[in-house]
C-alpha cells in the first residue's frame, strides 16, 4: 500500500518541499542497550527538502547543494563529508549518480540541527522523499524508511534504524532490540504533547557513556536490575499514558526517568539545572534525552502559555532553547 508523501510549504510558497522529522527519547535511553523497550518521539519540527534533477547537458554535473537548515554553530562543517556520503547513499537507491546527472538540494525547515534531534535522520527521510516526488515515484512509507536507513549509514555507520524511523512515520514510536533484530511500533498522538527542549551545548561520546553503564552494571548486577525493575515501571505506565493522551502522567514519569538516569550515573549537573529550572517554570515533567551527560533534554508543558514560560526560564541558562510539539 502507497500513502502519499509527506510535504510541507515552505518558505517561499512551494508546496514541492518534503518533510522528515526530528526527534527525541521519550523514555528508556540505556536500558534499551540490553532490550528493554523505549519510546521515541518524533517532533513537529522538520526538515524540508526540494530536488531538481537534470540531464547532464543542462548545467553542470554533479551534486548542487544549498543548506539553509538552523543548526547550532559548526555543526554543518562538521558533518560535511558525512552528509556528502549519506546523500551519495541516497541517491544510489534510486540509481542515480550524480556525476553523470546534474542534482540540486535545497535544504530548510525549522528542525535546528544538533546532536541529539535526529537532523541526519530528517536529512534522509526528506531527500528520499523529494527525489520519490521529482521522479514520479509513489513509495510506501516503509520503503522510504528503508532508504533513509541507508543514507543514515553515511552519518553514523551502523544505525540502529530508530531515528529514521521516527522521522518517517512521526508521532511515538516504540523501540526494541531482539535476537532477530530491531522492533518498531509507529503509534499516533490523539492530540500534541506541547514541550520546550533545550541544548547544554556539551557534546558527550556514546560509546563512552554507553560503556561506563555497562562496567557499572557488570560490576553490581543486582543494583542494575533493581533500576531497570523500577524503569519497567514507568515504562509501562508511560504506555498507557501516552495512548490516552494523558499529559500529567507522562510529565511525572518523565520526573521519574531521570531520576533513574542519575543513579545510573549519565546525568550531569548542565542537564539536572535545566529539569530544575523547567520545573520551576511550570514543567509537569522535564527529563535529560539521549546519552546524557550533555546534549539535550526536554520538559512536557500543560498549555502554550506555560510553554512560553519554561522557553523563558531556559532561554536564560541554555546555549539553545526551542519550542514544539510531539507530533
Amino acid at each position: 500500500m502507497t500513502t502519499p508523501s509527506k510535504r510541507k510549504q515552505d518558505e517561499r510558497g512551494s508546496e514541492s518541499a518534503h518533510i522528515g522529522y526530528g526527534k527525541l527519547i521519550l523514555f528508556g535511553e540505556h536500558f534499551v542497550v540490553y532490550s528493554q523497550a523505549a519510546f521515541v518521539g518524533a517532533v513537529a519540527a522538520h526538515t524540508t527538502c526540494r530536488v531538481t534533477l537534470a540531464p547532464s547537458d543542462a548545467w553542470s554535473r554533479g551534486l548542487h547543494v544549498v543548506d539553509r537548515r538552523p543548526a547550532v554553530p559548526g555543526y554543518k562543517d562538521e558533518k560535511a563529508d558525512e552528509m556528502l556520503h549519506s546523500t551519495a547513499l541516497v541517491l544510489a537507491q534510486f540509481g542515480l549518480d550524480s556525476a553523470k546527472r546534474a542534482v540540486a538540494i535545497e535544504l530548510g525547515g525549522d528542525l535546528c540541527a544538533v546532536s541529539g534531534i535526529g537532523a541526519s535522520a530528517a536529512n534522509c527521510v526528506s531527500l528520499a522523499r523529494a527525489l520519490a516526488a521529482e521522479l514520479g515515484l509513489s513509495l510506501s512509507e516503509e520503503r522510504i524508511n528503508a532508504i533513509a536507513f541507508e543514507g543514515e549509514k553515511g552519518y553514523h555507520g551502523t544505525p540502529s534504524g530508530i531515528d529514521n524511523t521516527a522521522s518517517t512515520y512521526g508521532g511515538i514510536l516504540r523501540f526494541q532490540r531482539s535476537p532477530t533484530g530491531p522492533l518498531f511500533e509507529p503509534r499516533k498522538l490523539a492530540q500534541p504533547c506541547l514541550i520546550v527542549y533545550a541544548s547544554t551545548g556539551i557534546t558527550a561520546s556514546t560509546t563512552e557513556v554507553v560503556g561506563d553503564v555497562r562496567k557499572r552494571r557488570d560490576a553490581d548486577p543486582a543494583w542494575y536490575a533493581a533500576l531497570a525493575a523500577r524503569y519497567q515501571t514507568i515504562f509501562d505506565r508511560a504506555d498507557k499514558a501516552l495512548a490516552a493522551c494523558d499529559f500529567a502522567t507522562v510529565g511525572a514519569l518523565a520526573d521519574e526517568n531521570h531520576a533513574l538516569l542519575q543513579e545510573l550515573g549519565v546525568s550531569c549537573p548542565e542537564l539536572d539545572n535545566l529539569v530544575v529550572a523547567a520545573r520551576a517554570a511550570g514543567a509537569i515533567g522535564a527529563k535529560m534525552s539521549g546519552t546524557g551527560r550533555g546534549g539535550l533534554m526536554f520538559a512536557v508543558a500543560r498549555d502554550t502559555v506555560t510553554q512560553t514560560a519554561i522557553f523563558d526560564a531556559l532561554s536564560k541558562i541554555a546555549p539553545q532553547v526551542w519550542k514544539t510539539s510531539f507530533a
